[in-house]
C-alpha cells in the first residue's frame, strides 16, 4: 500500500491554467492502454482525496453520480454541494484524516487525485510515497502548481505514452540547502 500523487502536468509544472483549465491536457495524445494507464491504475486503489478546487472542477462533469467507486474525501474549509456516493468533507491536518483513507483503502493504495498543495501537505506530513507524473509537452506559464513546496525526489522509473514523458519518482524528504549552497540564508 502506498499513497501515491498521479497527475498530469505541463513542462513548467503546471496541473491548470490560471482559470482551472485543462484545455491543455485533453488535445495531447495518449493511448489508453499504454504507460500511466488509468484503468490499470484506478484498479489498485482503495481510498482517494482531493482539495476543493480540484472537487469543484469534477462536478459539471459528472453524469451518471460520483466518479469514483472508491471512499472519497474532500478537503476544504467551505460549504460544497454534496453529490450522491461516498464523498466525505474534511478539513485540516491530513495525518488522521490518513489513517482513515488507509483503512477504508484495506490494502490498496490510496490516491491524492488533485491539488498541489493538498499533494505537499500530505508530503510535508511524511506520508507521501510516489509521484506518477504524465508530462505534456506544454508550457502554461503560470497557473495552478504542480508541487508548491521544496522537496527531493528520486526518479524511479521513466516511460513514454503518446506525447506524455510517464515519470515515477519516490519522495525522498523536503529539500534541504546547504551552506554552500547559492542563495542559502546562512553565511
Amino acid at each position: 500500500m502506498s499513497t501515491i500523487y498521479y497527475t498530469a502536468t505541463t513542462l513548467d509544472g503546471y496541473l491548470a491554467d490560471e482559470e482551472d483549465s485543462l484545455h491543455w491536457l485533453f488535445k495531447q495524445d495518449q493511448d489508453k492502454d499504454g504507460a500511466f494507464s488509468y484503468e490499470e491504475f484506478i484498479a489498485g486503489v482503495g481510498a482517494v482525496c482531493m482539495g476543493s478546487t480540484t472537487y469543484e472542477w469534477v462536478l459539471p462533469h459528472l453524469t451518471d453520480g460520483w466518479v469514483y467507486e472508491q471512499p472519497s474525501w474532500v478537503f476544504t474549509t467551505r460549504d460544497l454541494p454534496r453529490v450522491e456516493g461516498d464523498v466525505r468533507f474534511v478539513q485540516g491536518d491530513v495525518r488522521p484524516v490518513h489513517e482513515q483513507m488507509v483503512a477504508a483503502a484495506d490494502g490498496k493504495d490510496v490516491w491524492v487525485v488533485g491539488g498541489g498543495d493538498l499533494a505537499a501537505q500530505f508530503a510535508e506530513a511524511g506520508l507521501l510515497d510516489r509521484l506518477l507524473l504524465s508530462v505534456a509537452p506544454v508550457t502554461l506559464g503560470a497557473g495552478r502548481p504542480l508541487f508548491p513546496r521544496p522537496f527531493d525526489l528520486r526518479l524511479v522509473e521513466m516511460a513514454r505514452n503518446g506525447a506524455f514523458a510517464c515519470l515515477t519518482y519516490d519522495v525522498v524528504g523536503p529539500l534541504e540547502r546547504g551552506p554552500d549552497d547559492p542563495g542559502s540564508l546562512t553565511p
